[in-house]
């Protein structure tokens, strides 16, 4: 891209399932933008209270010791690293049990407060624009982006990918964990997942990557065609 393209922040947000990762990671390398994947900084903080001993049933432990770790995020859309206290966390925050736990150390108000302020940062340093992607970004963390989308699919969809990536998980189950987790981010009284009102919807039940990927960058130039 030129580096005469003006700069732009672009939030995606939606459930599990939604192709919300390929989709951000994939517009961000066309467009030439950095990438910013918050979920992975929320299961870097679970993972380091699972292996810190810090009680992850107990809100006033997690909020304690919300400020402690140093989560660090790569964003080369190529390479999205994410360290924490300098480990490589890149592995560990995808184990089941970390997925499990998740929703409730995210919930918890401090751990949201350090999270958000640690995305603004980054979003703001982005020189070239940045897509950042999540479930409270157009809402709560970015809500002056300059171009909000909203990604959903059917529950079965988004159970059919996610069992996929996880080579061969139950797809029953798949499905069950998806819209409780669901439940759990729609219903926290501290940014809940939810649509912004200026978001553009994009269902991707029926649509490959590819078409919800060329959808979302047409989107992001009409919008800097527009400015």
């Amino acid at each position: 891209m030129s580096a005469t393209v003006e700069s732009v922040i672009v939030a995606i947000d939606g459930p599990a399932g939604t192709g919300k990762s390929s989709t951000s990671k994939a517009v961000a390398a066309a467009l030439g933008l950095s990438y910013l994947d918050t979920g992975a900084q929320y299961r870097a903080i679970t993972w380091w209270m699972i292996t810190n001993g810090v009680d992850v049933a107990d809100p006033s432990a997690i909020a304690t010791a919300a400020d402690k770790p140093a989560i660090v995020s790569g964003t080369d859309p190529a390479d999205p690293t994410i360290t924490v206290d300098g480990v490589d966390a890149s592995g560990p925050i995808r184990t089941p049990e970390v997925s499990a736990k998740v929703s409730a150390v995210s919930a918890v108000p401090e751990v949201r407060t350090a999270i958000t302020d640690l995305q603004r940062t980054i979003a703001a340093s982005a020189v070239m624009g940045i897509v950042v992607e999540g479930r409270d970004i157009g809402t709560t963390v970015l809500p002056d982006a300059d171009l909000k989308i909203f990604l959903t699919a059917s529950p079965e969809a988004r159970a059919a990918r996610r069992s996929g990536e996880l080579k061969g998980a139950d797809l029953a189950a798949t499905k069950e964990a998806l819209i409780k987790r669901d439940a759990a981010d729609s219903s926290r009284k501290t940014s809940p997942l939810a649509k912004a009102d200026d978001a553009i919807e994009v269902d991707t039940t029926e649509l490959t990557l590819q078409q919800v990927i060329d959808r979302v960058i047409a989107l992001v130039e009409t919008k800097r065609a527009a400015r």
